[in-house]
């Protein structure tokens, strides 16, 4: 085995021979390396199967009758393929009288560094799990919906209805706890309760669209609390402060409805301001405000369990079977005995004109129907239970009715409508579903406060779940006990009209209804005031991670950290809400907001489950995908159960933000579950894609772009990736290569700014893919490299595209020419497409329109459609869109160029391609005088470029010669592994020692080589060669006259010689076929078909 002794060469000279526009020649070689072994350029012989496939378009006819064919003057360029590409003359020709063409390929089908600091861990984290997780849980869901409206829901849907809503709501809550215990016991969840865990479980898009849907549902329950306490205010504690009064009792709730607007406003004025001077308060309070909810139920069974043996007296007044409103008149009767005489009583006077008794000034059914008096709190032994089983909806004004007491069915006066208690809305089972889930919500306040827990991991599931199976079984008791005890038409009696303006649940309640009626007053302000303490911090912490950049504005606050601009916006939009004035119409909106967001965290525990990254490990063991998914089901079927309408602007403003957090380009990684989801669908996707190679009907160009870096790391000629742009159309996959020269253990770092550069431009050009930079110590073999090993399983290039070596002819260093010539060849071994856009500083920008103007393509030879497929792919794009087809073929003098032209307008039709055909007509001519001078020109040049390099190399020997004559060393080659290729060494001198006898020798070859010049004067050009010239000469001649006007003329690429010696010669031939066009694209097929004709 030959024995190398690598000496470094200092090499400070520009590179001339960089030039080649789709390839990177940055030298970072190291002049310290001691040796490296020999790279063998193998390349896979087969990449797509058998690449001759079943087809008439791709034929190895070879009979001997064609062989002429092949060697014809015309086509001397594309002799040596013509076996495999054959000429269009003889596809058109078998194509015709085809009749059952088979397919051409076999059938088959961050972590943010930032975050730290962000993260304010508490000092001592001491609370436990019944202070910091049950507590607080129990004070977030027990709300108004529990005083103010759970008896109104009871009556209206029956015990076993209201059942089925609360198990509903109580099970879809329970699920999302489940979840979320899994969440958050793995590992450590930082205050920002839901939203940091979706968005760090299903990822910035995700969480932003979530997150803000929480904060909306947030900030409107802090509008239906303080609709709620001043319901309570305005009905109950002091009826005297309203400002609007109705006209007269026929008026509908405008003025209700006005005061509640004035007061709410008030109201969160007043709560803003508190929550501006300090959170501390706030939290000073809530222990009082838990407490007074914890009083108020305990009243509830109290009076329930009382009610057994002693009923509170709350008497209802009934005309006939329908109620009356207590207050407008004060006995029970239509008459009243004043002494010992009989007058009417107020009740007569409301539905009678005069005092007289005469009928004919009475209302029909007031006269006709007795009066009756019944127990509105009949008590727990009564058995009304069986009355209040099933349910009684109304329309919006209908009278509440009792069914088991008789009346006489006549029309009354409309006059009289006032004096009973009637429906102030439509109801449906629907709708009370949408107004009872808030009183579910709340099970997030246990993992907002995770920071001061003690064991967070372990009391957050405890805790959360004890507190919503408590609250469950209040509710389930709840509405069992109000439909044991209560009447229910007082139950459907939304405001108590029926028992004299009490607040219907306070009616049950011991010792007093004053206690459930300031006590539910106070925990209603109270979870308003947490509710805007909580939804301008979650804002705040959505604003700082700076995932939607207009809300960037309110991640400021005061100096300690209080998010003034946060709360103002909470105000903004809180009073929107209390605008609305009514919580029956504020309810459902923040339940679509609140079920959108629990939807998401089953979600995420599902997607995190099935995954089964590494990192999900939670220490909540009872939990299961099939648990989540069940959750995010009910989830979604609340939201349209309650109101498909309200669910459908939820889902689309969650949408919306989703599309523009993506949009915007949140580069967050924070390890989320829709890049796990990503990965693992990608990997599906590559598995089925690995089948095997896809049909023609699928093929799709996949592009591997080869650029060139210039000294400073950028790209050198950006329309490459421009022209790859325009040519998606076709969907496929975008690599872009590039190939750094040296070492990659010292080029690390340009590799990754190279990449960082090479992203920047594609950003900038809008294309969609990936790159690659690859370190080697040669440039060709770099790009051999990158053809073999691009991409991964199915999802593999299948074209290459890369720029012309501009300068090769001025250049004295083979190396651009050879290494663009080593490419071709590795492309054609490996059965890939080449693309070759000649002049491409002239193409065109993506800012740039055509407005007419043709796509010329010339069909020399069939290499498996893709000059057909590519003028089509490019003027999908807005830049070629207006840009005809013009498609001219090449017909010899044997063929016949009428048929021809019907058959080629017939093939067009049949591929579904509009384009104007001509056939050229090219007839054997003469070589000229023209043609055997160029191609004189040609060897000369070359011959001679061959002398002055090999007299460069012998002067660099000399002076190596002198520079080291005292030491003597072995030396084997003094020049790269291109230039020792280009120079022709003999093998045995990769050992060789100089002496004085071969110092003299060199010297008299050197003495000889003008007479090697001298030689070149009488060089007779190559016959071949002088063909291969009357070729391009001849068809760069027609090419010229027909499309000199044209915007991009694409042409069969020939392929280089099969022997290397002619290289040189093969470029001078590709540039006299396209002399005098201003943008070329050279393309050479993959053998295999790209373009069918079938559906």
């Amino acid at each position: 085995m030959p024995h190398f002794t690598v000496v470094p060469v200092q090499d400070n000279s520009p590179s001339n021979y960089d030039s080649l526009e789709g390839i990177n020649w940055v030298d970072y070689r190291d002049t310290g390396q001691g040796g490296y072994p020999g790279h063998g350029d193998t390349v896979s012989s087969d990449g797509h199967g058998n690449h001759k496939e079943d087809s008439p378009f791709l034929s190895s006819s070879d009979s001997a009758s064609k062989r002429n064919d092949y060697y014809d003057k015309n086509l001397a360029l594309f002799e040596e393929e013509l076996d495999i590409r054959p000429k269009v003359s003889s596809l058109l020709s078998r194509l015709v009288s085809y009749t059952n063409v088979t397919q051409g390929a076999k059938e088959h089908e961050e972590a943010e560094s930032a975050d730290a600091s962000r993260r304010q861990m508490p000092k001592s984290p001491n609370m436990g799990t019944l202070m910091g997780v049950y507590l607080p849980c129990l004070q977030n869901i027990f709300g108004v919906i529990l005083f103010l409206r759970l008896t109104w829901i009871v009556g209206t849907a029956g015990v076993v209805q209201s059942f089925l809503i609360v198990l509903m709501c109580c099970s879809c809550t329970m699920l999302t706890a489940i979840s979320m215990s899994a969440i958050a016991t793995n590992g450590v969840v930082p205050a920002g309760g839901a939203y940091f865990m979706i968005s760090r479980s299903l990822g910035p898009e995700f969480g932003g669209a979530v997150g803000l849907c929480f904060y909306l549902g947030t900030t409107f329950a802090a509008a239906m609390y303080i609709l709620g306490a001043i319901e309570i205010f305005l009905k109950y504690l002091i009826p005297q402060a309203a400002i609007f009064h109705p006209a007269d009792i026929h008026a509908g709730s405008g003025a209700m409805l006005n005061n509640m607007r004035v007061y709410g406003t008030i109201c969160l004025s007043l709560m803003a301001v508190v929550v501006f001077v300090g959170v501390k308060y706030v939290n000073k309070f809530a222990s009082l405000f838990l407490a007074c909810v914890i009083i108020s139920i305990v009243s509830i069974y109290a009076g329930a369990i009382k009610s057994i043996f002693h009923p509170p007296e709350f008497p209802i007044c009934m005309l006939g079977n329908r109620t009356l409103v207590r207050d407008l008149f004060d006995v029970c009767g239509k008459t009243v005995v004043v002494g010992n005489d009989t007058v009417p009583s107020q009740l007569w006077k409301n539905f009678c004109s005069s005092e007289n008794s005469s009928s004919a000034h009475c209302d029909e059914y007031f006269f006709q129907n007795n009066i009756t008096e019944i127990q509105g709190i009949p008590g727990l032994a009564s058995g009304i239970i069986k009355e209040n089983m099933w349910g009684d909806y109304m329309e919006k004004g209908q009278i509440l009715e009792k069914a088991s007491l008789s009346s006489v069915d006549v029309h009354g006066s409309m006059e009289t409508f006032g004096f009973y208690v009637s429906a102030d809305i439509a109801t449906s089972f629907t709708l009370l579903v949408g107004i009872f889930f808030p009183s579910a919500t709340g099970i997030m306040a246990g993992s907002n406060r995770s920071g001061d827990l003690r064991d967070a991991q372990k009391s957050i599931p405890i805790g959360t779940i004890l507190a919503i199976t408590t609250t469950s079984l209040v509710y389930f008791s709840s509405v069992v006990l109000f439909g044991a005890c209560i009447e229910g038409v007082v139950l459907r009696d939304k405001f108590g009209d029926a028992v004299n303006k009490n607040l219907v649940v306070g009616t049950l309640s011991w010792p007093s209804p004053w206690v459930i009626v300031i006590g539910s007053f106070f925990s209603t302000v109270g979870a308003g005031l947490q509710s805007l303490t909580g939804a301008p911090r979650l804002l705040q912490a959505i604003a700082k991670d700076n995932i939607i950049p207009f809300l960037r504005v309110f991640g400021h606050g005061k100096a300690n950290g209080e998010p003034t601009w946060a709360l103002l916006l909470t105000g903004l939009i809180a009073e929107l809400g209390i605008l609305i004035a009514s919580l029956d119409m504020v309810a459902p909106i923040l339940s679509m907001f609140f079920l959108m967001c629990y939807l998401f965290v089953n979600l995420a525990c599902a997607v995190q489950t099935l995954l089964r990254t590494p990192n999900w490990r939670p220490r909540f063991r009872y939990y299961h995908w099939a648990l989540s998914f069940l959750g995010m089901s009910m989830c979604l079927a609340l939201m349209f159960i309650s109101s498909w309408y309200y669910a459908i602007v939820a889902m689309g403003i969650a949408g919306m933000i989703y599309k523009y957090i993506e949009y915007q380009g949140a580069e967050k990684e924070w390890g989320d579950g829709i890049r796990g989801l990503s990965l693992s669908a990608a990997r599906y996707a590559l598995l089925r894609l690995e089948a095997g190679p896809p049909h023609t009907k699928n093929w799709r160009p996949q592009l591997l772009v080869l650029l060139k870096l210039d000294e400073d790391l950028h790209v050198k000629y950006p329309r490459m990736l421009t022209f790859a742009s325009q040519l998606k159309a076709g969907k496929g996959l975008t690599i872009v290569g590039s190939v750094i020269q040296g070492n990659f253990l010292e080029c690390y770092g340009e590799t990754q700014a190279s990449e960082q550069a090479i992203k920047n431009m594609m950003e900038i050009e809008r294309v969609k893919g990936f790159c690659q930079v690859v370190v080697a110590s040669k440039v060709r073999e770099g790009i051999a490299h990158l053809i073999q090993s691009c991409g991964l399983g199915g999802m593999k290039h299948n074209t290459v595209v890369m720029g012309w070596p501009y300068g090769w002819r001025q250049s004295e260093d083979p190396r651009a020419w050879k290494t663009f010539i080593n490419t071709v060849r590795c492309t054609t071994a490996a059965h890939l497409a080449l693309m070759v856009p000649k002049n491409v500083s002239f193409y065109p920008s993506n800012h740039e329109r055509f407005s007419d103007g043709y796509i010329d393509v010339w069909w020399i030879v069939h290499d498996g459609g893709m000059l057909m497929l590519l003028p089509f792919l490019l003027k999908q794009h807005k830049v070629w869109r207006k840009c005809k087809m013009r498609i001219f073929t090449v017909a010899q003098m044997d063929d016949n160029s009428i048929q021809m032209k019907k058959d080629l307008a017939t093939f067009l039709y049949q591929l579904r391609l509009e384009a104007e055909v001509e056939v050229v007509e090219m007839h054997d001519s003469d070589i000229s005088a023209y043609t055997y001078e160029r191609t004189l020109m040609m060897e000369q040049r070359s011959q001679m470029l061959k002398q002055m390099r090999l007299s460069s190399a012998e002067r660099d020997r000399e002076a190596q010669l002198v520079k080291d004559r005292h030491s003597l060393i072995r030396m084997g080659s003094l020049y790269s592994d291109e230039e020792e290729e280009t120079i022709e060494v003999l093998p045995e001198k990769n050992q060789m020692t100089w002496t004085s006898e071969k110092i003299e020798a060199e010297r008299r070859n050197r003495n000889n080589a003008p007479e090697n010049f001298r030689e070149l004067i009488s060089i007779k050009p190559d016959q071949s060669n002088v063909r291969r010239m009357h070729t391009a000469v001849k068809l760069n001649e027609v090419i010229v006259n027909r499309s000199h006007d044209a915007r991009l003329v694409l042409l069969n690429m020939p392929g280089p010689p099969r022997n290397p010696e002619g290289d040189e010669n093969y470029m001078e031939f590709l540039e006299v076929l396209t002399e005098g066009l201003e943008r070329v694209l050279l393309v050479r097929g993959g053998g295999r078909e790209v373009i069918t004709i079938y559906s």
